[in-house]
């Protein structure tokens, strides 16, 4: 028994990768134009806020972290990145650098939480906090 698949499935086929392929585009597009920008560093360990910076301010600080464990928070031109950590694995510090809001830098081991908030979220914690 020979089948053959029905003319036309082929340029279906394509016609639905391609539209499919439009549609990612353009929410990958939509993702990235609507990104705003920081205004503000918040650290947090063990779930407590223990700092907060102005994202324009360039500095350094050393984070203690939840059971003796350190971070290397480095702020820099906008960006911001954990340059150095005491925990065995460092996926905090190849977690690379952050600058948009709602970018965030995680230490499990450290139980240390890098955040960058906006506008929005700083007029939010205002009211609320």
């Amino acid at each position: 028994m020979n089948q053959h698949p029905k003319p036309g499935t082929r340029r279906n086929d394509l016609f639905l990768a391609a539209a499919l392929l439009l549609i990612g585009a353009v929410f990958a597009l939509v993702l990235f134009l609507g990104r705003k920008d920081g205004q503000e560093v918040i650290v947090r360990v063990g779930g407590d806020i223990t700092a907060s910076f102005p994202l324009e301010e360039n500095r350094e600080y050393l984070i203690e972290g939840a059971g003796g464990g350190t971070n290397h928070l480095v702020i820099q031109d906008g960006i911001v990145c954990l340059s150095e950590a005491s925990c065995p694995d460092h996926l905090c510090v190849l977690q690379g650098a952050i600058q948009h809001s709602g970018d965030s830098i995680i230490c499990l081991p450290n139980q240390v939480v890098v955040e960058i908030s906006g506008e929005d979220e700083l007029a939010l914690d205002g009211v609320t906090g």
